[in-house]
């Protein structure tokens, strides 16, 4: 914003007219400022209920009133704000002991020159009491100010720093000095500070009191509930005088509602309070309290609450048999409540899928007993037409049919023999023919295994620059109509050769196992898969299987593309695809599945932040060193070096678009789902287009333009993500802001743990020329040598 708008904005408030009070002001007062009630004019007030009663006031000031002699709850049970207080310079002789009981904020109170003798501390006791001024009172020296010498020691409410003055007699002494004989508080002892008891129990609880003066004393029981049966008496009455005595408690059928509540005997005198407490730890079986239907948080969580003394132990069955927990399905433990047995927690699952629907059950068990409940939880429904986990049913009857009977034939052992026979001659003959087809369709090269003619799919102008943000079918950052222009204005030469012997393999349908949702884009969804017969040297493999929601013409002329761009793209640093499954639906691609997820959300669970953005058990946490995340970017800048070669252009380079698998190896890649996972990285142009634009450099944003220049831009911010442990560039500016910097030429700041070596590579990747800009084969040149010397950092500000 410009400067002078700012400081108009800074200015506007002080300009405006102060707001007037609640209220009318109350003659003969004055009301300076909203709030505030003063009355200085001498004798002009007697009382206060008349005046309050008008207007809601936090500061109240009265000075120079000798006709004001009392306080009492009547002059003050209208001031629930009331903050401040002062009463000077007047006649005020008396405060009732429940003057300030509707005042709760009350904080400040200045009592002085007043023509107080006598004061209690019940007056004040209930109050957040910061500041008590009473210096300039004609106080008698008795035991009823015992207390305000106590305070003066303790130096409670700024007494300590008052001289305060007391008669006795004709002499008037220092309070602090004098020795009052015979004035103390009680001292209130209960016999046993905890006491455990069994639910159904009785128990009689002793108080010990020694007081001089006289003290009251009672048991204060706390209000749990009306499902409490208990009786309370004592062994004498509640009033006792004397110097020692006792009174005591029976409670009869101890209710579990007591368990960790407090019980108080309290005792008081003219000298002040005092009070002592036990803990009843009562044992009772345990309870389930809550158990809901599971909600979606940042995982699927199946809320509970249970209730136990001892703490109970925690188990869950699915479909009646023991639900085993690991890192993507464990019990979390919310919080316990204060001063309670309860606590609060959920069955967390991390991504669900079809496969975790069914009911699961709740088993709670102490030494006391047990308790179960029972909720559905339903996830999503199966993205198949049949169960994954099983073969896909065959019919074996001529006619298709499957009438069950259990008088069926009896299969004999030639029959068996004949029948094996015929299986193997089919094999051999499918084989033959396969092999044949094959060849001849790669000798034609004309159609598809999708079924569709590959000359109409290729031969448009605008395909034949291919701009690569592979992997994210059905969520391009840019709109169809704004692909297609880009197209025709790209200067990219496409090799022909990239496609015509593209040989799409295709997976099994009956060989990929689901096991849970991984995440979900504009696209479908993405699922962490078991993937039987992929590789020779593998029976089984985890696999990233992306499922498509839509199955149109159009999403399977873009699958096709994709899987047929995908087959091209072989690179250590590009995330592996091993094929697709075109049997029914949904149409599958099966990808590499790497462990640790998108490079940010690993960034950011390594840096000074972890510990704050952790969620749960998952990764070892441990901070990344300089030579980490040099040897992060060069396997990155390794894998945009094989897409320049091709003339590949991302368009969108990202560590969200990064994935890290075992042992720090990072590939260029990712399923889709960027867009819905980081959703505030992204800038809606028009409606529909998503467009990265903290990424982008200045012509892209301005003109659309993506080139490999671009991509050289955006390696740029993303070693810049890289050295902030995955911060979002620009992060202190709106999207708005953020475009107004990069196309007026400003520069990320160099992060903190950069080194100026890297920082220079930065630079050179942000030239306003695309031409100027650094080559990528040169910037991963220059980072394999880093790796090989890393330069010499010192942190001077940590």
């Amino acid at each position: 914003l410009p400067a002078w708008l700012c400081l108009a904005a800074l200015l506007l408030p002080l300009s405006l007219p102060a707001p007037s009070a609640a209220g009318p002001c109350p003659r003969p007062c004055r009301c300076p400022r909203a709030g505030i009630l003063l009355c200085r004019e001498p004798d002009t007030v007697g009382s206060l209920a008349p005046l309050l009663g008008i207007g809601s006031f936090t500061d109240v000031i009265i000075e120079n009133q000798q006709a004001l002699t009392t306080l009492t709850r009547a002059d003050t049970r209208m001031l629930r704000n009331l903050r401040n207080l002062t009463i000077s310079g007047s006649g005020l002789q008396h405060i009732s002991a429940d003057a300030f009981l509707d005042t709760p904020r009350l904080s400040h109170v200045n009592l002085s020159s007043n023509a107080l003798q006598s004061l209690s501390w019940k007056t004040f006791q209930h109050l957040p009491l910061q500041e008590l001024i009473l210096v300039g009172n004609p106080f008698n020296c008795s035991c009823s100010l015992r207390w305000l010498q106590l305070w003066q020691n303790s130096s409670r409410a700024e007494l300590g720093n008052q001289t305060l003055l007391c008669w006795e007699g004709s002499v008037q002494v220092p309070l602090s000095s004098q020795v009052l004989h015979a004035c103390d508080p009680p001292i209130v002892h209960i016999e046993s500070p905890e006491v455990v008891l069994r639910q159904g129990d009785s128990v009689n609880l002793t108080c010990h009191i020694s007081a001089d003066p006289p003290a009251t004393a009672e048991w204060v029981v706390p209000e749990v509930g009306p499902e409490l049966l208990i009786v309370t008496k004592a062994s004498s009455a509640f009033q006792g005088y004397g110097r020692d005595w006792e009174i005591v408690l029976e409670i009869n059928n101890i209710s579990f509602y007591l368990n960790h509540k407090d019980l108080t005997c309290r005792a008081e005198n003219a000298a002040g309070p005092a009070e002592d407490s036990v803990m009843l730890n009562v044992t009772f079986p345990p309870m389930i309290l809550l158990l809901d239907e599971a909600i979606p948080r940042h995982s699927w969580c199946i809320p509970f609450s249970v209730d136990a003394n001892p703490i109970p132990s925690i188990h869950w069955l699915f479909n009646g048999s023991e639900l085993v927990e690991g890192p993507y399905i464990h019990t979390l433990i919310m919080e316990y409540e204060h001063n309670s047995t309860i606590l609060h927690g959920c069955l967390q699952l991390n991504r669900p899928t079809h496969v975790n629907n069914g009911n699961y059950t709740l088993l709670v068990r102490n030494p006391l007993g047990s308790a179960a409940r029972s909720v559905q939880g339903r996830f999503m429904d199966n993205p198949f037409s049949f169960s994954p986990e099983e073969p896909i049913p065959v019919s074996l009857s001529p006619l298709g049919t499957r009438n069950s009977s259990l008088e069926g034939p009896v299969e004999t052992t030639d029959e068996h023999t004949f029948g094996v026979s015929v299986a193997v001659a089919l094999a051999v003959f499918a084989c033959l023919s396969l092999s044949v087809m094959l060849i001849l369709l790669n000798k034609c090269g004309r159609r598809s295994k999708f079924g569709i003619n590959r000359s109409a799919v290729l031969a448009q102008e605008d395909d034949l620059a291919m701009s690569l943000h592979f992997m994210n079918l059905g969520s391009s950052p840019l709109s169809s109509t704004e692909s297609k222009l880009e197209g025709l204005k790209s200067n990219f030469i496409e090799n022909p050769q990239y496609f015509c012997n593209a040989c799409v393999h295709h997976v099994q349908r009956r060989d990929i196992v689901l096991k849970w949702e991984l995440g979900e884009g504009a696209f479908g969804k993405v699922f962490l898969a078991e993937c039987y017969n992929l590789l020779p040297e593998q029976e089984k493999m985890l696999v990233a299987v992306k499922a498509l929601k839509e199955v149109t013409e159009s999403a399977r002329l873009d699958f096709q593309r994709e899987a047929e761009l995908l087959t091209v793209l072989q690179h250590e640093h590009i995330v592996k695809f091993y094929g697709v499954c075109t049997e029914g639906e949904p149409l599958i691609m099966v990808f590499e599945y790497m462990k640790h997820g998108d490079l940010n959300r690993f960034l950011r669970s390594h840096g000074p932040d972890a510990k704050i953005l952790e969620q749960g058990p998952g990764q070892p946490r441990g901070p990344l060193a300089l030579g980490h995340m040099l040897h992060i970017a060069t396997q990155i800048a390794s894998g945009m070096v094989y897409l320049a070669s091709l003339h590949f252009v991302h368009r969108d380079l990202a560590t969200r678009n990064c994935l890290v698998g075992h042992d720090l190896v990072v590939k260029i890649g990712d399923f889709g789902m960027s867009r819905d996972i980081y959703s505030t990285d992204y800038y809606r142009v028009g409606g529909r287009t998503m467009l990265p634009i903290r990424w982008m450099p200045p012509e892209s944003i301005l003109y659309r333009k993506f080139t490999t220049e671009s991509d050289i831009w955006s390696f740029g911010v993303v070693l810049w993500e890289i050295f902030t442990y995955g911060k979002q560039p620009w992060y202190q500016l709106s999207n708005t802001e953020a475009i107004e910097c990069i196309t007026q030429g400003r520069e990320l700041e160099r992060p903190r743990t950069c080194p100026s070596e890297v920082y220079a590579i930065m630079q050179s990747c942000w030239h306003r020329e695309p031409q100027q800009r650094q080559p990528i084969k040169e910037i991963h040149s220059r980072l394999q040598a880093l790796v090989k010397t890393p330069p010499v950092y010192l942190d001077i500000l940590g």
